[in-house]
């Protein structure tokens, strides 16, 4: 595993990023002290279960109440509203800027 301080990886950003995707990693430090590691990109299954599982555990995201798959027909529901676009997004943004 190769080391940088922030202004070695700064200078030298190519060269690392080279080395990580050629399946290596790179600690990255500051005044010395390692607080970060830059490391290949998986999309290994496993990998996106075990982020799911920290996220629930950090409690960022919360496991569906019922973890069963929603059926194809769920998305042809003629019931469900027709809400227009500008009004989700509006919502959406609504929503982002409370935090």
């Amino acid at each position: 595993m190769k080391t940088a301080n922030i202004a070695e990886l700064k200078n030298g950003l190519s060269k690392y990023l080279a080395e990580v995707k050629r399946g290596g990693q790179v600690l990255v430090s500051e005044r010395n002290v390692p607080f970060a590691k830059i490391v290949p990109f998986s999309y290994d299954e496993d990998d996106y279960d075990a982020e799911e599982r920290e996220l629930i555990a950090r409690g960022k995201l919360r496991p569906p109440a019922d973890p069963t798959p929603l059926s194809d027909d769920f998305w042809d529901d003629e019931d469900r509203p027709d809400v227009p676009l500008e009004t989700v997004l509006r919502i959406i943004r609504e929503e982002r800027d409370e935090d």
